[in-house]
């Protein structure tokens, strides 16, 4: 959908008083977060059954079992991932494509990979469709990361893990940054940001939240 039918739709109207009300005025500062979030069309990644419901701050099924994260929490987690458009971002479970939609925009470099073969098809169609030739979606066990293109200078993974997993922290360059759920699936998350030094992780606790779980993550955690 065009400028023009966005505006025929009110979709671009939304999508400015979603980032005023339920983003901005929350506390995310990051002024190329913030515009992300107001460019990238979010309705577009789900059903059209869904749509009417596109710029609310909830998360809403995908099917498969999974969802698109609120709106709110997909630029937390960006803002923590510190970017300056210059680089290679690992995204762990791609879902509807959005997150990798926000990432395009702020990195040089996505590689973003899902387990579900379906969703990971939809999302590249989405994204093609929608001209993000910056983000390569792969099928595959996200817990494992993608050893074949590592290093990378930030890791988001978009499903809790019981603690992070050892593939993903070895992958992640050194001066990067990682940020995950962590936590019991369903219940007791918190939103987990790991800067590499000196090839050791510092982490650092910020917020409760809820995610689906990443299947293979238990035998994979360290």
């Amino acid at each position: 959908m065009g400028p023009a039918g966005e505006d025929a739709a009110g979709y671009g109207a939304l999508r400015r008083r979603m980032v005023e009300e339920q983003i901005a005025a929350r506390g995310v500062r990051d002024p190329r977060v913030l515009q992300a979030m107001a460019d990238v069309p979010r309705h577009l990644f789900m059903d059209e059954a869904q749509r009417g419901r596109a710029y609310e701050d909830w998360p809403l099924p995908i099917g498969h079992g999974q969802t698109i994260s609120q709106p709110y929490m997909v630029a937390v987690m960006t803002e923590y991932l510190e970017l300056c458009g210059e680089e290679r971002v690992l995204e762990v479970g791609t879902g509807s494509g959005y997150q990798a939609a926000v990432l395009g925009r702020l990195a040089r470099e996505v590689f973003t990979v899902e387990r579900i073969a379906p969703l990971a098809e939809t999302a590249a169609a989405r994204l093609g469709d929608l001209g993000y030739a910056n983000v390569r979606v792969l099928v595959g066990n996200g817990a494992r990361g993608l050893p074949e293109h590592a290093p990378f200078d930030r890791v988001l993974v978009t499903a809790a893990c019981p603690i992070l997993p050892a593939a993903l922290v070895a992958q992640l360059a050194e001066g990067g940054i990682i940020v995950a759920p962590v936590g019991e699936a369903w219940s007791g998350q918190t939103l987990r940001v790991g800067r590499k030094a000196a090839g050791r992780l510092a982490t650092q606790d910020v917020l409760g939240c809820i995610f689906v779980p990443l299947i293979g993550a238990e035998d994979r955690a360290a």
